[in-house]
């Protein structure tokens, strides 16, 4: 082979190696293009190790939550009984419960979207469980009122642990996975009831309360696993921050995130309340507070109607025994000391188990139906059974209809508050539930002086306007413009 051909060779050869070079740059650069989102990368990742570590944990926050909100209902008979209290009274210590979920619930959603969820939710939990110990302490009734408001302003900031929880969630899980939060809910509530049965007859209401701060304690050293919200950090501009919580979830998951780089834009404007009255939430933000006012009105009511009705014995039976009977008639004066027997405890427990019986039926309307019918839906559903308690029945029966009205009354909060998370985008999501979880707060702060006071005057009287507020609800829900089935998290309004 000649010089001449050699040369050729050789240059062709050159020539081949540089072309190469340049495809193989060309896929790099346009790898480097590339851009996903955090919605994307939240499904891409789908549900996996990581999903199931958040759900117990932040569940196990509903266990705490409800046993703050619980506790009234089982320790109310024995606070009316040290303090002497009369009915306005002991109505006032649930209202001011919900008075300082609702002066915080604002706050809390605005530090959030500002600052982080994460951070309100922990700090939601010391708050709450140191204020609720010292509550056990109280020398009188009006140190116990003060304190246990401050509990209620702890447990606005773990609240915003539903959010934390939505965020990671993909969108094909969240109506089949948040209504299961209802099961820790359900055990929170039973578990207070429990300790009252085993504890109130024998060392007091104030061991029960400093019993009930144990899951609070035990739950702070679990919060280290959970990450902070990667939707949060991008609307923060801490990319990097995202980035690494979403590869951690990956890793968990067995899966990858998708190729490229994660690509939002900053928001200033977070935690501003104008985007929940701006031309495109104006209306569903009206609509769903007056929403969550009902949700709250009416779940409250049915857990201190059912309360006052087994305390003050005010229930229409027709097979009742003779202690049943005769056990809390006074022929004078005003009667302080009506503890529950445990039949009444067994009774509450039965209705808790309402609030989980149904989950399957609430999933397949959120799957099939949409949000805002099944809140219409229910809250029909939620007036007729509140209608349904003045009818004379066995105790069989009135404990069934006291099951079915936990069970529809949860499943209406179950969907309220997933509709929640869903419609506001990230910008304002902490703060429109915040506003959300404000005014249901009033509807709390009502509940008790219409089921504890105004039910000794007349059952029917009382029970009425839980039904009529649900059924103007029912209408209101159905007028919501936004069905967020299926859709994925804005980021910006």
């Amino acid at each position: 082979m000649d010089d001449g051909m050699k040369n050729q060779l050789v240059s062709s050869i050159h020539l081949q190696e540089v072309e190469l070079e340049k495809e193989q740059g060309g896929d790099v650069n346009k790898e480097a293009e590339r851009t996903f989102t955090v919605e994307e990368a939240v499904e891409a990742i789908g549900f996996g190790r990581f999903h199931v570590l958040l759900f117990v944990i932040m569940g196990s926050a509903n266990v705490v939550e409800a046993m703050e909100i619980m506790l009234l209902a089982v320790a109310s008979p024995e606070i009316r009984c040290e303090w002497r209290l009369e009915d306005w009274q002991v109505a006032l210590v649930s209202t001011m419960v919900f008075l300082g979920f609702m002066l915080c619930g604002v706050l809390s959603g605005y530090v959030a979207d500002r600052y982080g969820r994460w951070t309100v939710v922990f700090a939601g939990f010391v708050w709450s469980a140191y204020f609720s110990l010292l509550t056990s302490f109280a020398p009188s009734y009006g140190w116990f009122i003060f304190l246990r408001s401050m509990v209620g302003c702890g447990v606005a900031g773990v609240s915003q642990g539903f959010v934390l929880k939505t965020e990671f969630i993909p969108a094909r899980y969240r109506a089949s996975l948040l209504p299961l939060a209802t099961i820790f809910w359900m055990l929170g509530s039973m578990l207070i009831i429990v300790l009252g049965m085993g504890v109130v007859p024998t060392l007091g209401w104030r061991w029960m309360i400093r019993l009930s701060v144990a899951p609070s304690v035990i739950l702070l050293f679990l919060f280290k696993f959970i990450p902070e919200s990667a939707r949060y950090n991008v609307s923060a501009g801490n990319h990097l921050a995202a980035v690494r919580t979403l590869e951690r979830i990956a890793r968990m998951n067995g899966s990858a995130l998708p190729p490229g780089r994660l690509v939002e834009s900053m928001v200033k404007e977070r935690g501003s309340w104008r985007v929940l009255l701006n031309s495109s939430f104006r209306t569903t933000s009206l609509l769903l507070w007056y929403s969550w006012f009902v949700a709250s009105f009416a779940y409250y009511g049915s857990v201190l109607s059912s309360s006052e009705l087994l305390e003050k014995n005010l229930l229409c039976v027709t097979d009742a025994d003779r202690e049943h009977q005769v056990k809390r008639l006074h022929e004078d004066g005003l009667c302080y000391c009506i503890p529950f027997a445990m039949s009444d405890y067994q009774t509450l427990l039965i209705s808790c188990l309402g609030e989980v019986a149904l989950v399957p039926i609430n999933i397949c309307m959120l799957n099939v139906i949409g949000r805002r019918r099944s809140l219409s839906v229910l809250q029909l559903a939620t007036a007729s059974l509140f209608m349904m308690l003045n009818i004379c029945s066995t105790m069989f029966g009135f404990t069934l209809l006291l099951f079915l009205l936990r069970a529809v009354v949860s499943m209406n909060f179950n969907v309220v508050y997933i509709y929640t998370a869903e419609v506001y985008p990230t910008v304002a999501r902490s703060l429109g539930l915040g506003f959300c979880t404000s005014f249901s707060r009033i509807g709390g702060m009502i509940a008790p002086f219409i089921a504890q006071v105004l039910m000794s005057q007349s059952v029917v009287l009382a029970l009425s306007p839980f039904a009529v507020a649900c059924v103007l609800c029912a209408v209101g829900s159905f007028l919501l413009p936004i069905e967020t089935k299926g859709r994925a998290l804005l980021q910006t309004s």
